[in-house]
C-alpha cells in the first residue's frame, strides 16, 4: 500500500465524514442514540458515587464505558451493515475496477469511523463536565486517551469490515450481529467488572479487543482506587496496547482479501437481480 492509496483514502473518509455532518437527520439520530443517553444517564445518576470507591462519581465509570461503547458499535455493528449496503448498491464492484480501490475505501471506511467516535466523545465530554461534574483528564491522561481510541478503532474497523464482507445483506445484519455482539460486550467487562465473571469467561473476554479497550478507558477516567475491581489488580496497559496493535494488524491483512473476495463475486447481472428483488420485496 503506497502513500497515493493512502491519500486517496484519507480524502475519502473525510468527505464521508463531512457528508455525516450535513446530513441533519443521520448526525442527530446517531448523536440521541450515544451522547443523548450518556447525557440522560449522567443527569440522572452522574452525581453519585461508586460504591465501594470514595471519590469516584458514576458520571466517570459512564463515561469509559460509554466511549467504549461508542468505538464497539460503530466498527462492529454500523460499519458491517455499511459495508453490506456498499455491496448491494454495486460501490464493491466499483471499488474492483479501480487499482487498489479496495485498499483505498478500507482507509477511507477507518477515517470516518474514527472521525465519528472522536466527535462523540468530545461531546461526551462536554455533557459529562457540563451536567456530571465530570473532571476531564490529567494531562498525560490525554495522551493514553488518543492512543486508546486510535487502536481501538483500529481494531475493530477491520474486523467491522470483514464481517461487512461476509454478511449476506443489509436487511438481515442487523439480526445477525445483535446477539453475538451484546454477548461479547457483557462479557468484556464494559457494563460491569470482568472479575465478577467466572474464570473461564475472563480469559474469553480478554482475547478479544472490546475488553482491553475498555480497560485502558478505565485507566483514563477511573481513579487507581478501582483497580481492586480489574484482573491482576493492574491497568496493564503495555498489554492492552500490544493486544489491541495485534488486533489491528489482523484485521488489516484479512479484511482487505475478504472484500475482495465479496467484491470478485459480485457482476452487474448479480446486482441488478439483486437489486429487482429488493424493489419487490418492498412493494409487498
Amino acid at each position: 500500500m503506497n502513500a497515493r492509496v493512502t491519500m486517496i483514502g484519507l480524502r475519502r473518509g473525510g468527505a464521508e465524514y463531512m457528508h455525516f455532518l450535513r446530513n441533519r437527520q443521520e448526525f442527530v439520530s446517531s448523536l440521541i442514540g450515544t451522547v443523548g443517553v450518556y447525557a440522560a444517564l449522567v443527569l440522572w445518576q452522574g452525581g453519585h458515587d461508586v460504591k465501594g470507591a470514595a471519590g469516584a462519581s458514576q458520571a466517570v465509570l459512564m463515561t469509559a464505558g460509554f466511549i467504549a461503547f461508542s468505538v464497539y458499535t460503530a466498527g462492529l455493528m454500523g460499519l458491517p451493515m455499511s459495508i453490506a449496503a456498499d455491496r448491494e448498491e454495486g460501490t464493491l464492484l466499483r471499488m474492483r475496477t479501480i487499482p487498489n480501490g479496495v485498499p483505498a475505501y478500507l482507509i477511507g471506511r477507518a477515517v470516518y469511523v474514527l472521525a465519528q467516535i472522536g466527535t462523540y466523545v468530545a461531546l461526551m465530554l462536554v455533557a459529562g463536565a457540563a451536567f456530571g461534574g465530570l473532571d476531564l483528564p490529567a494531562a498525560g491522561d490525554w495522551l493514553t486517551l488518543a492512543w486508546v481510541l486510535v487502536l481501538g478503532t483500529l481494531s475493530v474497523v477491520p474486523l467491522g469490515a470483514a464481517l461487512g464482507a461476509l454478511l449476506p445483506g443489509s436487511r438481515n445484519a442487523a439480526g445477525i450481529l445483535s446477539l453475538p455482539m451484546m454477548g461479547l460486550m457483557l462479557v468484556s467487562g464494559v457494563m460491569f467488572p470482568v472479575t465478577a465473571m467466572p474464570e473461564p469467561v475472563q480469559w474469553v473476554a480478554q482475547a478479544f479487543p472490546l475488553y482491553w479497550q475498555g480497560l485502558g478507558l478505565r485507566s483514563v477516567f477511573l481513579p487507581d482506587a478501582m483497580l481492586a475491581a480489574e484482573i491482576g489488580g493492574s491497568w496493564r496497559l503495555a498489554e492492552a496496547a500490544a493486544v489491541l496493535g495485534a488486533w489491528s494488524l489482523l484485521g488489516l491483512l484479512l479484511a482487505p482479501v475478504l472484500l475482495r473476495r465479496a467484491a470478485r463475486r459480485e457482476s452487474g447481472t448479480r446486482l441488478a437481480r439483486a437489486q429487482e428483488r429488493r424493489a419487490a420485496q418492498g412493494a409487498l
